[in-house]
């Protein structure tokens, strides 16, 4: 992403949610200012860091006071895309697809889950609290009476390619694959993995390392 003809590197892009995460924190106690130094001590981050990450946004801190608590969530809530309304469909209703569907959490961060693809007739003409459960060869005619942009894939690994091909096909512009397979899609469309499996092996790997 180019901001005023410098470049946002990834690195700062990922940890700018975490800024808004802890600044909302602040908002719900009522408190007025925040400096980096704060921001530093509270999540581990170096504070000449954060104040080279903030300062991709258009508010300017205040010398010895720091950030105004509610301009900076607002702030970075605009910046990160999170005050826009984006819709998507969950390919995949097992456990993972539920409860992504089920985290009302996900809409104050602009995601608005409208439907839930799936193969398995037992599942499908289901509702996962608001989302309805469609067979995955209804996508055409879902996409043109609630069209989305991203697809979230939840299905197992070895349909995740195929699911993705057929999503693109129908006009999905933005994968989020959740699956371990690492998914390949064509230039220009969004693609973004989240792999709990790799984490977890992370996780696995240094708690073994300690014994």
């Amino acid at each position: 992403m180019v901001i005023n003809n410098l470049i946002l590197p990834e690195p700062t892009l990922r940890r700018l949610p975490w800024y808004l995460a802890y600044v909302e924190i602040l908002k719900a106690q009522d408190i007025e200012y925040v400096s980096s130094t704060q921001i530093s001590r509270a999540l581990n981050v170096d504070a000449s860091q954060i104040a080279k990450d903030l300062s991709f946004l258009s508010l300017k801190g205040k010398t010895r006071i720091g950030y105004e608590v509610n301009a900076l969530v607002s702030s970075l809530a605009d910046f990160l895309g999170f005050r826009i309304s984006h819709k998507a469909y969950i390919f995949g209703a097992g456990s993972l697809g539920k409860a992504l569907m089920l985290d009302s959490g996900l809409a104050n961060y602009g995601l608005d889950i409208v439907a839930g693809f799936d193969i398995d007739n037992k599942k499908v003409g289901n509702m996962v609290g608001d989302v309805p459960i469609y067979h995955i060869d209804s996508l055409a005619t879902v996409m043109e009476s609630n069209p989305a942009t991203i697809g979230i894939l939840t299905v197992p690994a070895d349909c995740a390619q195929d699911t993705a091909d057929i999503a693109i096909g129908e006009g999905i512009r933005a994968i989020w694959n959740f699956t371990p397979y690492r998914v390949k899609v064509a230039e220009g469309i969004v693609m973004s993995n989240t792999s709990i499996y790799a984490h977890l092996a992370l996780i696995y790997n240094r708690l073994n390392a300690e014994i």
